[in-house]
């Protein structure tokens, strides 16, 4: 007999054990599928900034906010902007203020993914497609043939996502910006000189139409990330498994830079790892589709510039999970009350990190991120 499940999460990042996690605090079981093989199948890339008006609030909303408060990078808030000379043109130490601590993405996905029974993901499982049977109740299919039905399919299953089809013909486009990431590991010992140049928490470095941005991991490695305005077909030339050459035409882009700065991508240890950078329409939403919808990624991904995807990834999943649970018997109400939300604050934050984006590598830079700064103080 086919197994039927009353809730189905299609992906195990962030929003889908934050959604996972405020349903189990609520007594409701949900069904959680992932591609993945095991959880340690990839890395889960570097720090992330958690805002006290979002991912902390899906955090409290789990009850986990104390345990994230022990695993938070200390010193992490700290920032520096420098100029292409590698001038510093502000620098903020880390004042504890709490608003956005920084968190390793690792440790943070293991936090929410051990709050949950034992079992909780199917890994390996990745979902090849879904078909709506009417009543809100819909048809999954696996890789491996494997074919159940669930009375509620929610989407966490990031940009290129499965499940979106159900509701919206909306594809990511590329934003015009490419990102090349890097590490330098044990910085303080081995890259001494990188280490001072990022400092504690973020650097920012930025010129016209490209930049390096880095920041301070808690195991003492520092993750870089190389960002530079071109044509897509920009990273599809560089031969990624030549580590020698493909620094080198990297750092073409940053041919007049400071020495130091070149350093963060010149020094790396290990391989490069391109990531072209995608966006849904800014106010991405769809009509209301019985028995399915999105979070995270698979519903608003924007690009990181403004710093919103995780933070808003585990506000959909916590406030997901509160609307189901205060409508246990109307799935639609839930869903209903779940997207209005969710679509009016996406909006605003595609909207920023878009804007934001602009700003950083404009032809001045970095005067937008300094004039930025200027007006929060």
């Amino acid at each position: 007999m086919t197994t039927h499940h009353p809730i189905t999460i299609v992906g195990a990042g962030l929003g889908g054990l934050a959604l996972a996690r405020v349903l189990h605090v609520h007594g409701i079981e949900a069904a959680l599928y992932d591609l993945d093989a095991s959880p340690a199948a990839r890395t889960q890339g570097g720090m992330l900034d958690i805002h006290h008006d979002s991912g902390q609030v899906a955090l409290r909303a789990a009850g986990l906010f104390e345990e994230f408060r022990a695993l938070v990078h200390p010193g992490g808030e700290a920032t520096r902007v420098l100029d292409k000379d590698a001038v510093v043109r502000m620098e903020q130490t880390d004042a504890d203020r709490g608003r956005r601590p920084e968190i390793d993405r690792g440790d943070l996905r293991d936090l929410l993914l051990n709050s949950l029974p034992e079992g909780a993901v199917r890994w390996g499982a990745k979902v090849t497609g879904a078909l709506p049977l009417g009543d809100g109740r819909h048809e999954v299919t696996l890789a491996d043939g494997t074919v159940f039905t669930t009375g509620l399919l929610v989407g966490a299953d990031g940009a290129w996502s499965r499940v979106r089809p159900l509701v919206s013909d909306a594809r990511p486009a590329y934003t015009g910006v490419s990102f090349v990431e890097a590490d330098l590991r044990d910085a303080d010992l081995r890259h001494p000189v990188s280490a001072e140049v990022v400092g504690g928490g973020m650097l920012f470095a930025l010129g016209a139409g490209r930049g390096l941005l880095a920041h301070r991991a808690t195991d003492g490695n520092l993750h870089v990330y190389a960002a530079v305005e071109a044509a897509e077909e920009w990273l599809d030339g560089i031969d990624f498994t030549d580590g020698e050459a493909a620094r080198a035409q990297v750092l073409e882009h940053f041919a007049d830079w400071d020495k130091s700065l070149r350093a963060l991508i010149a020094d790396a240890d290990g391989p490069l790892v391109p990531r072209h950078i995608h966006a849904l329409p800014v106010g991405h939403r769809w009509p209301r589709v019985p028995g399915v919808t999105l979070l995270g990624d698979a519903a608003h991904l924007m690009s990181p510039f403004a710093g919103e995807g995780a933070n808003l990834a585990l506000l959909d999943g916590a406030e997901l999970g509160l609307a189901l649970a205060a409508h246990p018997d109307d799935t639609e109400k839930a869903l209903a009350t779940y997207e209005q939300k969710m679509f009016q604050r996406s909006e605003l934050s595609a909207r920023d990190s878009a804007e934001s984006g602009a700003m950083l590598f404009r032809a001045d830079a970095p005067q937008g991120l300094l004039d930025m700064f200027a007006s929060h103080a």
